[in-house]
């Protein structure tokens, strides 16, 4: 075990009274970029909800430094981004903090918390200075419960999903048969219409719920209405 000094234990007991409080993405980047960055500095930090499987179900993607808008996107796509294995390899090393060499984002750490069964959390910090020791690890794993209740509070603050917008006919018989894993060329047989067409239905269809890939399109299209 880690015997912090006492600049330390400050920051730390800093920082956890501080995490007390947040109930939204701008104090969590404000928490982020002040007690966190002194304790754990990082260019990137990444908030995910994890789902019963312990898969990523929503990536926040809170940073400093700059990043492009596509690379942006990538790091919070939680299926084609490079989240999904993180979190396999996190998982596969016992589930317990782990170090990541994540490319061009330089040194990064990973780890989680919660009950998988009500819904998990985890966290990725990357452009970290240097490679992440026992040191670091320990201090995440100090601050993730925190770090998990704030995940919760912010949740429970966005329960309720936005209205989706309406979609014509030919774009409900489309999403039905998306649901269905049929491909293009196959919606256009079974509706009589050509591929390009259904591909052209989809793309304005992904403007419209704001999403950008098949899999998007459904998962938004099922979610269930407020009521």
């Amino acid at each position: 075990m880690l015997n912090p000094n006492a600049r330390e234990q400050e920051y730390l007991l800093h920082a956890i009274d501080g995490a007390h409080g947040i109930a939204s993405q701008r104090e969590l980047f404000l928490w982020s970029q002040g007690a966190l960055q002194t304790l754990l500095p990082h260019g990137v930090l990444l908030c995910i909800q994890l789902d019963q499987q312990g898969r990523a179900r929503q990536v926040e993607c809170l940073h400093g430094t700059v990043l492009a808008p596509s690379e942006r996107a990538l790091l919070c796509d939680p299926v084609q981004g490079p989240v999904p294995a993180w979190l396999r390899q996190w998982q596969q090393g016992g589930a317990q903090p782990l170090a990541l060499q994540a490319g061009a984002m330089g040194h990064g750490l990973v780890h989680g918390s919660g009950a998988l069964a009500a819904g998990g959390s985890a966290f990725v910090l990357l452009g970290m200075p240097a490679p992440a020791g026992f040191r670091e690890s320990w201090l995440l794993q100090l601050l993730l419960p925190y770090l998990h209740l704030v995940m919760q509070r912010m949740a429970g603050a966005l329960a309720v999903p936005a209205p989706l917008p309406a979609v014509s006919p030919r774009q409900a018989e489309i999403l039905q048969w998306l649901r269905e894993g049929k491909s293009n060329e196959e919606i256009g047989l079974l509706l009589g219409i050509s591929a390009l067409t259904v591909k052209n239905h989809l793309q304005r269809l992904y403007r419209q719920l704001g999403v950008s890939n098949r899999a998007h399109a459904v998962a938004r299209s099922s979610a269930p209405a407020p009521g």
